[in-house]
């Protein structure tokens, strides 16, 4: 399981990942949230510039079986989002670490990443 896992993301309990680049940080699901959710129909993204908050819902992600909610692994402006998963939102099945990301936060409190989990957390987390 922790093979699929990669290490150099940070993860919440939620099953959102976070990849830091440079002065943001990328925003998606992890390969566990989209196999446990199936085929993702839909994708409500945050508007850019709006504020997201660690821990509060930031958009929703809709699929075959299930409507969850994306929650904030960090607190920040949305500084870019994936306009990609509005005419296709299954790039999130076929790949969450890379194409299917959903928004690109420029953190206000960077302490915020060092909280989440790494991948041998994360990997304990699903067994």
């Amino acid at each position: 399981m922790s093979d699929s896992i990669p290490q150099n993301l940070k993860y919440t309990k939620e099953h959102e990942w976070a990849r830091v680049e440079g002065k943001t940080v990328v925003v998606g699901v992890t390969a566990h949230a989209q196999e446990a959710l199936g085929d993702v129909v839909y994708v409500e993204l945050p508007k850019l510039g709006a504020t997201i908050t660690e821990g509060k819902q930031f958009g929703v992600i809709e699929s075959t079986k299930a409507v969850s909610d994306l929650y904030a692994p960090l607190s920040g402006k949305v500084v870019k989002v994936n306009d990609a998963l509005t005419g296709n939102p299954s790039i999130i099945n076929t790949d969450p670490y890379g194409a299917g990301w959903i928004v690109e936060v420029e953190p206000s409190d960077t302490e915020q990443v060092g909280k989440l989990l790494d991948a041998a957390a994360y990997a304990e987390l699903l067994k």
